[in-house]
């Protein structure tokens, strides 16, 4: 099994037992030491790659591959995996907190607006037979702005180049709105596909 883009490895983690053979990706040089401590005495090697469509793997050596929220390369994918085998993903669709973006006058980030279950089921057809699929729009709760400010600094790519300084009369104007209302909703997008190779 390869888990791509494990992060800190805590899904992984979770998924006990695991199979003999199992490796994790991860691109995000943070994230490498504290997965490999993590998953080091659960018997994965977590193996640190630069662009997902180079994975440093032979082919057909996976009957699964995991990818939680991490980007990918189909062809990539297809050739790292056995026949038969089943490739299963979450993903974060375009459109995830963009009220967030208009409420503070910021303008969306055009590289992932179009990324949604049907588009990324179009790109796996020629080389995947998809066998599951589902999207959804979960709420996300903020309490305050302080919060809201930190996940826009965690989250860079949401508001590309945030500062608070840029933003600070619709911050301030979004922190009267959570006063007044006790919270503030925005829409997530995710979604999952799972899929065989043809």
């Amino acid at each position: 099994m390869l888990d791509m883009g494990t992060g800190g490895g805590e899904f992984l983690s979770k998924l006990l037992p695991l199979p003999d053979y199992t490796l994790a990706t991860e691109s995000y040089l943070p994230n490498v030491p504290i997965a490999r401590e993590r998953l080091a005495p659960l018997g994965v090697e977590v193996v640190q790659i630069k662009e997902d469509d180079q994975l440093p793997f032979m082919d057909e050596s996976f009957e699964v591959i995991l990818n939680k929220h991490e980007s990918y390369d189909v062809t990539e994918v297809r050739r790292v995996l056995k026949q038969n085998a089943v490739f299963l993903t979450q993903q974060v669709g375009g459109t995830d907190c963009v009220e967030l973006n208009q409420l503070l006058g910021a303008s969306l980030n055009p590289m992932y607006q179009n990324w949604n279950l049907q588009t990324a089921a179009e790109e796996l057809e020629g080389q995947f037979n998809v066998l599951e699929s589902t999207e959804a729009f979960p709420s996300m709760r903020f309490y305050d702005i302080g919060a809201v400010i930190y996940y826009l600094k965690a989250i860079p790519w949401q508001v590309p180049q945030f500062t608070a300084d840029t933003y600070r009369e619709a911050l301030y104007e979004l922190h009267l709105f959570i006063e007044k209302k006790g919270f503030l909703d925005v829409r997530q997008h995710r979604f999952l596909l799972a899929a065989r190779p043809k």
